[in-house]
């Protein structure tokens, strides 16, 4: 246990800041943080090369929005737009598929005749 160097109070090693005063512990490795007060870093850019890889891996996409929201959020927000592009275009070419290959379905006798057959 350590002491706060401000008001004395006991606190933990492991703290950041002091529970009593709430000033910042002498030596505690603290939270990067920009002069906009975010924790943005420098090197934090939007692309579209991680957009891209969203949108072609969407399950990556949105693993790397969850694991960067907070130290590069406009890298996880390109991110997270790429795989949520890539999951809207999937359901609605599924959607279309599916009307696609009914109204063909209907279209041919034979699959029209099995359709009227079918109590729905």
């Amino acid at each position: 246990m350590a002491f706060c160097t401000n008001c004395g109070k006991e606190i933990d090693d492991r703290a950041v800041i002091c529970p009593g005063c709430g000033v910042p512990v002498a030596g505690a490795q603290q939270p990067y943080m920009n002069q906009q007060g975010t924790g943005a870093r420098p090197d934090d850019e939007s692309s579209m090369l991680y957009g891209l890889l969203g949108f072609f891996i969407p399950i990556l996409g949105l693993i790397l929005f969850l694991v960067w929201n907070k130290e590069y959020p406009k890298r996880s927000k390109s991110c997270g737009k790429g795989a949520l592009i890539s999951i809207i275009v999937s359901v609605v070419v599924y959607v279309l598929a599916i009307i696609l290959i009914v109204v063909l379905a209907a279209s041919i006798p034979e699959f029209r005749d099995a359709f009227e057959s079918l109590d729905l």
